[in-house]
C-alpha cells in the first residue's frame, strides 16, 4: 500500500470501504487516454470509464461525467441534467479532484463532485476506470460504478455519426499484419469503433464476439493469435459478400 502513489491509495482506501473486490493494479505505462488503457489490458476501448470533468457556472462545482471510452460527451444533455456548464482546466481538475487530468478516479475526490454515469458502460460486463494516477487501473462492472459513486446513469453522449473516412477492414487486416509479426504481447484488434451488430452478434471495429472481447486480457499470445485467425476468416468471409 504505502508503495502506491498518494492519489492510488486514496482511491485503495475508497474501495476497501466498500468491500470492492478488485484493488487498483499499476500498468507499465501511461494511459492518459482510454485507447492507451485500452491497448495496455487488451480490452475493447469502450470498456474503459473515461472520466470528463466540467465547471458549473452556478456554483463552481466540479461536475464529472463517467463515459465509454468510445463515446463523446454532449455538453448540451449534460448541461440539460445539471445546469450551465464552463470548461474545466487541469489547475480547477486538480483542485477539485485531488486528482491530474489522465489519471482522475469515479470515486474517492477531495470535494464532492456532481457525477453522472454513462449509460453506455452498460454494454458490457467488465470495465476499467482510472485509480488516482496516469499509470494506475481498476476493474469493476457499471452497475458497481453506480453503487460505488451512488450516482445516476443518464444518456450523456452524443448520437453514433457514420464516417467514411474509417475503412474498418483495411485497419484490421494491417493490424492482423501487425499481429503475425509480433513474438510477445500481440496487439489488440480494437481500433477504436466499439459497436456490436445485432444480427452478427460481432463489434463492428474489431470482428470479436463479446465473450472474446472479454476473454482478451487474460488470454494468452497462442489464444490471441486463434482470435486473430478468427478475425481474419470473418474478414474475408465479409469480403466476399
Amino acid at each position: 500500500m504505502k508503495s502506491l502513489p498518494e492519489g492510488v491509495q486514496r482511491v485503495v482506501a475508497a474501495l476497501q470501504a466498500q468491500d470492492h473486490p478488485h484493488t487498483p493494479v499499476m500498468l507499465d505505462d501511461a494511459a492518459r487516454t482510454a485507447q492507451q488503457a485500452a491497448d495496455a489490458l487488451g480490452i475493447a476501448v469502450g470498456q474503459i470509464a473515461k472520466s470528463i470533468i466540467f465547471r458549473r457556472k452556478s456554483d463552481d462545482a466540479a461536475v464529472l461525467v463517467v463515459t465509454s471510452g468510445d463515446k463523446r460527451v454532449d455538453e448540451k444533455k449534460v448541461a440539460a441534467l445539471v445546469g450551465p456548464l464552463g470548461r474545466a482546466d487541469a489547475t480547477f481538475v486538480k483542485a477539485k479532484t485531488g486528482y491530474s487530468i489522465g489519471g482522475v478516479p469515479p470515486i474517492a475526490h477531495a470535494t464532492p463532485s456532481v457525477t453522472l454515469i454513462d449509460q453506455e458502460l452498460f454494454r458490457f460486463e467488465e470495465i476499467w476506470a482510472a485509480a488516482g494516477h496516469p499509470h494506475g487501473v481498476f476493474k469493476l462492472r457499471p452497475q458497481d460504478l453506480a453503487l460505488l459513486s451512488g450516482a445516476p446513469v443518464a444518456d450523456v453522449v452524443q448520437a453514433p455519426t457514420a464516417d467514411a473516412s474509417i475503412n474498418v477492414p483495411e485497419l484490421i487486416a494491417a493490424r492482423a499484419l501487425l499481429a503475425r509479426a509480433t513474438a510477445e504481447n500481440v496487439p489488440s484488434p480494437c481500433i477504436s469503433v466499439c459497436r456490436m451488430n445485432e444480427l452478427t452478434g460481432l463489434c463492428e471495429g474489431c470482428y470479436r464476439t463479446l465473450d472474446e472481447i472479454r476473454l482478451w486480457s487474460s488470454a494468452d499470445d497462442p489464444a490471441k493469435r486463434a482470435m486473430w485467425t478468427q478475425i481474419e476468416q470473418r474478414l474475408a468471409a465479409k469480403a466476399l459478400l
